[in-house]
């Protein structure tokens, strides 16, 4: 499960604005497609440079290129996945966005809300929004604020 901070959540929420407001989305692009958009907020590469550097693997789709992850082979792909594992993610957290699959998170949506497609804009964007509104929740629970109950001596003092 990914790692919740900031930077994470923040990649995410932009990702989700970005495809919502038109950004080019395409699921069947490296580069545009779910996991090629947020690759792009979290390392800052374009689509058209995600989407060559997973032709230079000879992989196949993201799945096949989180299978055969490898965090020491030097290749543009593996430094870019890796490059996303150091932001909190992990290989089984983008397989999912990919297919948006990860079933605590499509717990969280409405019942009538839960049967998403992985092609279809709208739906990415609610999964990829509710995730960073998840992760922002386990981020904020272990921040405890101190009880402080209000008089109106406390607002003279």
């Amino acid at each position: 499960m990914a790692r919740p901070n900031l930077d994470l959540i923040a990649a995410l929420r932009r990702t989700a604005r970005k495809i919502e407001k038109g950004s080019p989305y395409q699921w069947g692009h490296m580069g545009s497609c779910n996991c090629g958009n947020l690759a792009q907020e979290l390392t800052r590469l374009t689509k058209a440079e995600i989407h060559v550097h997973a032709l230079a693997n000879g992989r196949g789709d993201w799945n096949e290129q989180l299978n055969d992850y490898c965090p020491t082979s030097g290749l543009p792909m593996d430094l870019l996945i890796g490059e996303m594992m150091e932001a909190g993610l992990d290989p089984d957290d983008l397989k999912q966005l990919e297919r948006l699959s990860d079933v605590r998170i499509l717990q969280r949506l409405p019942a009538e809300k839960r049967y998403l497609r992985h092609n279809f804009r709208d739906d990415v964007v609610l999964y990829i929004s509710e995730w960073a509104n998840m992760l922002e929740e386990q981020l904020l629970a272990p921040i405890k604020l101190p009880h402080f109950e209000w008089s109106e001596q406390t607002v003279l003092s």
